[in-house]
């Protein structure tokens, strides 16, 4: 039996990536109802916003969902005891040492999972007692690890190093991509890029438009001095570039990012002063879709490169 089934209660081992500015309750309950795990994004809701989406998901679906939370937002108390207090069963974290939740969450019965980006910090969120980790790529779009360490690499790593079951995140957006990643040692996939550009995601229909338009080499990884970002080259990355020509300090790159640029670009649509977050793996997005069709087109391609995989003679 696939741990990732068992350990959430769902029909396919795929999770939706809690992403900022596209995680509402629509999506996270779209994919529940499809037979994966839904997320709420809390990075980007204030705590009574988060509330609200917790409520309107439990009416959307009667199946299992989650909150991711990014432990380096303020209102963290606050939002775990919003978590608390709704009822939520899992909650996966980020951005932060697993200790300093995972103890308080699993006393209340909720199942914890934590997203880490290097082998190292797998063991750590392991020993921390949490029921799984998602190890992600560097592929991946938005905040990303400083360890720049592929899928295809991180996952056979983290895998050899530890015991719980293991996610893998970061260029999948098909079942082809799901199936590599169980080969290399995963029980389960995680998908961001690919849901942002669903009908139901809470983006601007700009931003997922424009993740239709991405091709190979637009997005790319910088702010390395504040938290990587992968986002999409446009006038707000030839600002930074500028910037960074100048050897700019910390506070001075702070400056420039300012406040609320990625709600501008992904929720509001400013495809010119936002901050658009997305994965390496939009160069393979052409379509919007619902989030049904997508869980089932992955299902189905996963179950076709089975059968062809099967039928290899070397």
């Amino acid at each position: 039996m696939n741990r990732i089934k068992t350990l959430f209660k769902i029909d396919y081992p795929i999770v939706q990536g809690g992403m900022i500015w596209n995680s509402g309750y629509k999506l996270a309950s779209a994919v529940s109802n499809a037979g994966g795990l839904g997320l709420i994004g809390a990075g980007s809701m204030y705590p009574e916003v988060l509330r609200e989406h917790i409520q309107k998901c439990k009416k959307a679906t009667n199946k299992p969902f989650g909150v991711n939370v990014p432990m380096l937002y303020p209102n963290i108390e606050e939002i775990m005891q919003i978590i608390v207090d709704e009822g939520v069963k899992i909650v996966f974290t980020s951005a932060g040492n697993p200790k300093t939740w995972t103890s308080f969450l699993k006393e209340k019965g909720i199942t914890v999972v934590h997203v880490v980006s290097s082998s190292k910090f797998a063991l750590k969120a392991q020993e921390a007692g949490v029921d799984a980790v998602v190890a992600e790529g560097f592929e991946a779009g938005g905040h990303n690890g400083r360890e720049e360490t592929t899928t295809l690499t991180l996952i056979p790593m983290v895998r050899r190093n530890i015991s719980i079951p293991l996610i893998a995140a970061g260029g999948i957006a098909t079942g082809n991509a799901m199936l590599a990643a169980m080969v290399l040692g995963a029980d389960g996939v995680q998908v961001g890029s690919r849901f942002a550009a669903s009908v139901e995601s809470s983006a601007h229909d700009n931003f997922k438009n424009t993740i239709l338009n991405t091709k190979e080499g637009d997005t790319v990884v910088t702010l390395k001095e504040l938290a990587p970002v992968r986002l999409i080259k446009n006038k707000f990355y030839s600002d930074l570039q500028q910037l960074y020509a100048q050897c700019p300090s910390a506070d001075e790159l702070q400056a420039l990012l300012g406040r609320a640029r990625a709600k501008r670009g992904m929720f509001e649509g400013d495809l010119v002063e936002g901050e658009l977050e997305i994965g390496q793996i939009a160069g393979l997005i052409d379509d919007i879709k619902p989030v049904s069709q997508i869980v089932s087109d992955m299902m189905n391609e996963f179950r076709q490169a089975q059968a062809d995989v099967a039928r290899f003679n070397l």
